[in-house]
């Protein structure tokens, strides 16, 4: 095989490589909007770990892509399936008991699972908010998500490069 061949062979398997890491296991995500804030800005790009959260599931307060409308929406997970959430003055309860959230973000309104139709969160779904709750399209105005529709959990800063990181 003469060397030209040789390098275009080794071009094509670079790129087959690159095109399957980031359609099956890591991808970057850039943050639209400001429904994350104070904790994510709009603009802040991300890495997308779409095969980890197959492997470990879901963890409440991990945050997660969800494909929502054809639209990347970022959110947090609030509540698991089996679940029963209601935020009373600003205080996050879950099955009744007071869970603090280990994170900045904006006041939570009054809200009972109930408002969404449910007594428990279903197997397969899960509650998800933003941080900045006062503006946030999430659960509690676009429902419970389908598991089938989170594309993956990110938790890694890599732009700005001031903010280069693990999210704290």
């Amino acid at each position: 095989m003469n060397k030209r061949i040789k390098d275009i062979l080794e071009c094509i398997i670079i790129i087959i490589a690159v095109l399957l890491f980031r359609t099956f296991l890591y991808s970057p995500i850039r943050v639209t909007g400001s429904s994350m804030e104070p904790t994510l800005k709009d603009g802040y790009i991300m890495i997308l770990d779409k095969i980890g959260y197959s492997i470990n599931g879901l963890d409440r307060f991990d945050i997660v892509v969800i494909n929502y409308e054809n639209e990347k929406i970022i959110k947090r997970v609030i509540g698991l399936p089996g679940d029963y959430v209601e935020y009373i003055d600003n205080k996050l309860y879950i099955n009744g008991e007071y869970i603090e959230e280990p994170f900045d973000r904006k006041k939570t309104t009054d809200f009972i699972l109930e408002m969404l139709g449910e007594n428990t969160i279903p197997n397969g779904k899960y509650l998800v908010l933003g941080d900045n709750r006062p503006i946030s399209k999430d659960s509690r105005a676009i429902g419970l998500i389908d598991e089938s529709d989170i594309e993956g959990y990110t938790s890694i800063i890599i732009f700005p490069f001031n903010k280069f990181g693990k999210v704290k």
